[in-house]
């Protein structure tokens, strides 16, 4: 894959999270002309755990939160947050949504700066990694998915 301008930048600057985000490693990642694929790996706090079963026992506990969230027909009439309010509620420092907020809030100013046409999607894909076999699976298809570029239903 030859990166455009925008393409150098959207790599360098993922490779700056860990520089920036608590406790994150980077896993496999490639910028694609249209869009990227990425692991992130977020490793816990031991220092708020109690003992190393507690860390064990909430790996199934993992959430993703995103500030840009679905929807819904709720009123305010009980008290109950505003569609706004949902939508831009503070998510909080080292998730998933915070991180990759950052990362395109980067991308998108210093491509600006430098006069680079970009745009983000408004959202972004999520998935959480729960086994071995699954964060290989998924890291070989981010590792391959440049050879299979001519079969995506973007190519032109």
């Amino acid at each position: 894959m030859h990166l455009s301008h925008l393409g150098v930048l959207a790599d360098v600057l993922w490779h700056e999270i860990p520089h920036h985000a608590k406790n994150v490693e980077l896993g496999e990642f490639v910028v694609m002309p249209n869009h990227i694929h990425g692991i992130l790996i977020l490793h816990n706090d031991n220092q708020n755990a109690k003992n190393d079963n507690e860390n064990v026992n909430n790996v199934n506990n993992v959430e993703t939160r995103h500030a840009l969230s679905l929807q819904t027909n709720e009123t305010n009439e009980t008290n109950q947050k505003t569609i706004a309010e949902q939508r831009f509620q503070n998510q909080g420092k080292n998730t998933i949504s915070s991180i990759i907020g950052s990362y395109k809030s980067a991308v998108t100013k210093h491509a600006n700066r430098l006069g680079l046409p970009n745009g983000w999607q408004s959202r972004f894909h999520d998935h959480i990694i729960r086994n071995e076999e699954e964060f290989q699976r998924i890291s070989h298809y981010i590792k391959n998915n440049p050879t299979n570029w001519q079969k995506d239903k973007f190519f032109e």
